[in-house]
């Protein structure tokens, strides 16, 4: 084993869909790390690097054998390097492999034999499927975990969620990992503020226990590559780490932003370490018995559990050092009580946010989704309320105020009170303004219905607004921008195929009184902020007199019913179970409206169930 091993951990934000732009930014970090005053031995990208995590039914078209992998890194790397220098690499990719497919990861030496040495393919043993995964549908599982031999020691790779199973890192240091390498592409989740000093969404400090852990229990250094980037709304965290064998963090890479770490690691750590903690000497030794207890965990054909029955003996003599005051009303020597209320423990994820961690999340996410498209303007429906003012100012800082066309639409018995507001946020940002009157164009088509209702009559103003919308974007070769907020989507508070029709949207997912906490961040004028929320289609209408709850209420019941409680758990904890029963009636009677429409399927190529391409593939 060499004393030293420099490795270097890449940060990548690849091109969705795109092997040659991705291989080619590879190429490009060859020849930045190989310009470094200390070569590395070891260079790490994440999972996927190739094509990006989120392509469904694109891994087929994107699959690659390993073999030719190696061959495309080797030339690259030839172009990019200057004199000889041999360096071991990891690469995630979709692999193609005994006419399966498997999200994988190449160990390839590269500057020694020619097209590149094959050291290693592992193959992600545990595909999640759940949530917003779906990896199990379109790969194959890998099965098996082991560590394998290089120039500077003994190595093992685990791919994301492998490395959620602790028993993964126990098979990879027991065959004699000295180092992890754990590739993933992690997407954030989590705004929320948190007490512990790790900058970030509350997944980035999940991943940091967690590679921790695997580094402390084990004795082995671990290298974290994770993607960065977005995709299809979700953004890849970032904050790769490199942590020694006890545990301890050696270096952090930002979060959401491409980076490269580079450490030089002293590998008597790992003596020193387990010298110390020798925690795998003891599994070990205890390995043979706890396989006996593996073999039979199905609990079958168990014998029972023996213990011997002696009766305690007192001793003759009791020291009593000193006396304690017992607990108010207990009898003496009982011990101190400590509990928590039944309805403050086991709650849903935190509605409070982090509002600066959330204004860049969104900025970064409104940004890479526009230059995926294309496009460099947006355009936007202003209406004078806080979700279309939050939106207003999170483009304005995502592309600049030259760059955001604010249309105003307003209806003839519109408030006036819209107008100025919508005003107020075009003169604090300094966006570009245009107002179009709807008026005739609602009224040339209600002149044919004369009998419509006020429901009839407000979807078809909300229709036409998107008619402007959409065509203003042709007009101004800018990109519509959503501006509806999660607790509307969830009680279907919008006109289908019409406020929910823009393709981007940065606050789908906040709910009403979250859009309200960022506006106070982002400096969204108070006049706006404090105005009671209204659709603002009849007049004196707001939306908690539509509901018959106030959205603070509503909120906090949405958060625990999305996070599996049912209604009854929730009366159980003291919520009105009217309020329950009223915001779960409007959650159930409105999943249609969050869905696209409902094809008959007759062929086995349908479109959105078999033939899956993901919007930015």
């Amino acid at each position: 084993m060499a004393p030293t091993l420099t490795v270097a951990v890449a940060q990548f934000a690849p091109t969705k869909g795109d092997i040659v732009a991705n291989l080619d930014r590879i190429q490009a970090v060859f020849a930045q790390v190989d310009a470094l005053e200390v070569r590395p031995q070891l260079l790490v990208f994440p999972e996927t690097t190739t094509t990006g995590y989120f392509v469904e039914g694109g891994v087929r078209d994107l699959a690659m054998t390993a073999g030719a992998l190696a061959r495309a890194l080797d030339e690259r790397y030839r172009a990019a390097v200057r004199g000889a220098h041999v360096v071991d690499v990891v690469v995630g990719f979709y692999e193609r492999w005994r006419n399966t497919l498997h999200n994988s990861a190449l160990v390839v030496r590269l500057g020694a034999a020619p097209g590149g040495e094959v050291l290693h393919v592992h193959r992600k043993n545990f595909l999640p499927t759940y949530g917003m995964f779906d990896e199990e549908r379109f790969v194959e599982r890998g099965h098996e975990i082991r560590a394998f031999e290089t120039g500077w020691g003994r190595a093992a790779v685990l791919v994301c969620e492998d490395a959620w199973h602790s028993m993964s890192g126990t098979v990879a240091a027991l065959d004699g990992a000295q180092v992890v390498v754990l590739i993933a592409a992690a997407p954030a989740r989590g705004a929320w503020p948190r007490d512990d000093a790790i900058p970030g969404p509350a997944t980035v400090a999940r991943w940091e226990r967690l590679v921790r852990d695997i580094a402390e229990e084990h004795g082995v250094f671990v290298l974290l590559a994770n993607l960065v980037g977005s995709e299809g709304g979700k953004s890849f965290q970032g904050s790769s780490t490199i942590v020694g064998p006890r545990g301890d963090v050696r270096l952090r890479a930002p979060v959401f932003d491409e980076a490269v770490l580079t450490l030089t690691l002293d590998l008597a750590d790992l003596d020193r370490a387990r010298a110390d903690s020798p925690m795998l000497s003891d599994l070990r030794t205890a390995l043979p018995f706890l396989m006996r207890g593996l073999d039979d965990a199905d609990g079958s054909d168990r014998p029972p559990v023996l213990w011997d029955d002696d009766p305690i003996v007192a001793p003759s003599k009791v020291n009593v050092r000193g006396t304690r005051k017992p607990t108010k009303d207990a009898p003496a020597g009982a011990l101190p009580v400590v509990t928590l209320p039944f309805d403050e423990h086991g709650t849903p994820s935190s509605l409070s946010l982090d509002p600066a961690l959330l204004e860049g999340w969104l900025v970064r996410f409104l940004k890479q989704e526009f230059a995926r498209r294309g496009f460099s303007n947006a355009v936007l429906g202003l209406s004078g309320g806080v979700d279309s003012a939050v939106t207003a100012f999170l483009c304005a800082k995502a592309f600049g105020a030259g760059h955001v066309h604010a249309i105003r639409m307003p209806y003839k018995s519109s408030s006036a009170d819209s107008l100025a507001h919508a005003q107020l946020v075009i003169d604090a940002l300094g966006i570009e303004a245009h107002t179009m009157d709807i008026s005739p164009a609602v009224d040339g088509y209600l002149a044919l219905e004369a009998d419509a209702d006020a429901t009839r009559r407000g979807n078809v103003m909300a229709r036409t607004r998107m008619i402007v919308l959409f065509d203003q974007s042709a007009k101004l070769r800018a990109l519509p921008v959503g501006t509806g907020n999660k607790t509307e989507r969830l009680f279907g508070y919008f006109t289908w195929h019409a406020d929910d029709s823009p393709p981007v949207n940065p606050i789908g997912d906040l709910y009403k009184t979250q859009v309200w906490a960022l506006a106070r961040h982002l400096g969204v004028p108070d006049a706006i902020i404090q105005k009671p929320a209204s659709a603002d289609l009849i007049k004196g209408q707001t939306d908690e007199g539509d509901f018959g709850i106030s959205y603070a209420k509503a909120d906090v019941i949405l958060n625990w019913l999305l996070h599996g409680y049912e209604p009854d758990a929730l009366v159980a904890r003291g919520f009105d179970a009217h309020d329950v029963a009223l915001v779960g009636k409007r959650l159930e009677g409105t999943h249609w409206k969050r869905r696209l429409p409902a094809n008959a399927m007759v062929s086995p190529t349908a479109i959105g169930e078999s033939y899956l391409r993901p919007v930015d593939y």
